[in-house]
């Protein structure tokens, strides 16, 4: 299917590794200008790299953080100047340390905001107007599973990750009338770097092996393993392109069926 998205301009939030470099890739293979985003610039240039090799597609970069808002502003322009409005932007960033409430600090709770919750928002302030321009867009809120089934441990995503759903629905009904579809998806268990780092730290905190872990969370997923990072490209590439016309505010899983509540 093409989904519509040849010469469209894209901007992709924390894209060096992982969840944002597979949606990145999968806008490149669909011919969309990717304008890449990490404080990782060996791992952009990597990213690019790889992405050109695998899509014929060589996205551009630009190196800085989700949490200073001159680097958001300076994105924005960079990627406007380089490939004309921004029609497509996915919003992604890494996730807040895992613990329980009374180990954290205010400190603690105030960086997992900025890095969660308010760089969503202002990266999207940044973009609105060129969408707007432009007569409409699409704004893609990556999150995870745990708006729907909060996960033990990371009280500071389960919190802030529920936020940007709020922040999502209420956009949707604003900016319905210019043309601009707002949406959440939230992966399971997929297999990235994020994955192997929590699964050890459960793995320690219940005194056993990262392949125990690993083989109870395949026996909670009704497909029996960890989704690939390239089947959650799909569908936030799906829902960032012209072939949606008529899904926004609504919150969409990538999970193998993991979660089971509705």
């Amino acid at each position: 299917m093409d989904l519509g998205l040849k010469d469209k301009c894209a901007l992709v939030m924390a894209s060096s590794s992982g969840l944002g470099k597979a949606i990145a890739t999968e806008l490149a293979r669909e011919g969309a200008n990717v304008m890449l985003f990490s404080p990782d610039l060996e791992g952009l240039k990597q990213a690019q790299a790889d992405i050109e090799k695998e899509t014929g597609k060589k996205p551009a970069y630009f190196c800085g953080s989700s949490t200073n808002y001159e680097d958001i502003k300076a994105v924005v322009k960079k990627t406007v100047e380089l490939y004309g409005p921004i029609y497509a932007l996915l919003n992604n960033t890494g996730g807040p340390k895992p613990g329980e409430f009374e180990t954290f600090s205010d400190k603690d709770w105030q960086d997992a905001y900025e890095l969660c919750l308010l760089s969503y928002i202002r990266t999207i302030r940044e973009v609105l107007p060129y969408m707007r321009q432009n007569g409409g867009g699409r704004i893609v809120n990556s999150t995870s599973s745990s708006v729907k089934a909060v996960l033990p441990n990371l009280i500071l995503s389960n919190t802030f990750r529920m936020g940007v759903v709020g922040l999502c629905k209420t956009l949707s009904q604003e900016l319905g009338k210019d043309h601009i579809l707002v949406n959440v998806i939230g992966p399971g268990r997929i297999g990235t770097a994020r994955i192997e780092y929590l699964d050890k730290v459960r793995a320690e905190k219940a005194h056993t092996t990262v392949e125990d872990i690993q083989k109870k969370a395949f026996a909670n997923i009704p497909l029996g393993r960890y989704g690939r990072p390239e089947e959650y490209g799909k569908l936030a590439a799906f829902l960032l392109s012209a072939t949606n016309t008529f899904i926004t505010g609504q919150t969409v899983l990538c999970d193998g069926g993991m979660v089971k509540a509705f």
